[in-house]
């Protein structure tokens, strides 16, 4: 799964590399479920990019109440055509949701041990989601979203058996359009990232807890003062 992500960049940096804007800088060291994320959709209408802030775990548009996102944070590439939580928004509702690395935890000891994961040149990247629309009993309108995974790469495999699904620049074209519904075509795009691209290392407890949001979560474990390592 992917339950924590972290997305520390400039506006710039975001407008050069997802063609949007306007968009502000960005600190955020520790997002987790439920608080909100930034993505990037495409207007139907004038086929454009449009960044928006989207509150993470998806909230089916037949939902009875807005709990049910908190257990929808993920949706795993391999089924996430068929089931009924998620085969609307795979259709019709993709988007990318923005990110520069993320944290998983490996049991040592008794202890859940983090560890940071990001690309080896620090860029941000964009993890496949969805999107949709729920609407409460008051009419108070929610838009949330869900973080597609797949099998772990070579990387991972060591800490988790699944990873987010990051999306190769190239396809992010191709998964916003929502013309495009064919599930064979876009489970294409739904394959680990290649492990040569990322580095990991341990890093403080501290991100077990959301409150910390600081640039202590990312730094590493063993060595303050060193580059981030990649997993031996």
């Amino acid at each position: 799964m992917c339950g924590r992500f972290t997305l520390n960049q400039s506006a710039a940096s975001l407008a050069q590399v997802f063609h949007v804007e306007p968009v502000s800088d960005l600190a955020e060291y520790n997002i987790a479920p439920t608080q909100m994320v930034a993505t990037v959709l495409q207007n139907p209408e004038s086929e454009k990019r449009e960044f928006k802030q989207l509150h993470w775990g998806l909230i089916p548009s037949w939902a009875k109440d807005a709990g049910m996102g908190a257990k929808l944070i993920n949706a795993r590439a391999e089924t996430v055509a068929e089931k009924p939580s998620f085969r609307s928004a795979f259709k019709h509702r993709r988007c990318l949701v923005l990110a520069d690395g993320f944290y998983e935890w490996q049991r040592q000891q008794g202890k859940k041990q983090p560890f940071y994961f990001r690309l080896q040149d620090g860029q941000p990247f964009a993890f496949a989601g969805l999107w949709e629309k729920w609407r409460s009993p008051a009419d108070e309108e929610i838009i949330s979203c869900t973080i597609l995974t797949t099998a772990a790469n070579e990387l991972l495999q060591r800490i988790h058996e699944r990873m987010p699904v990051i999306l190769e620049p190239q396809d992010y074209d191709l998964w916003l359009d929502s013309q495009v519904q064919t599930p064979e075509t876009l489970q294409q795009l739904l394959h680990p990232y290649p492990a040569p691209a990322m580095t990991a290392y341990p890093v403080s407890t501290l991100v077990n807890n959301a409150r910390h949001n600081s640039p202590e979560c990312i730094i590493p474990l063993n060595d303050k003062n060193a580059p981030a390592n990649q997993l031996n």
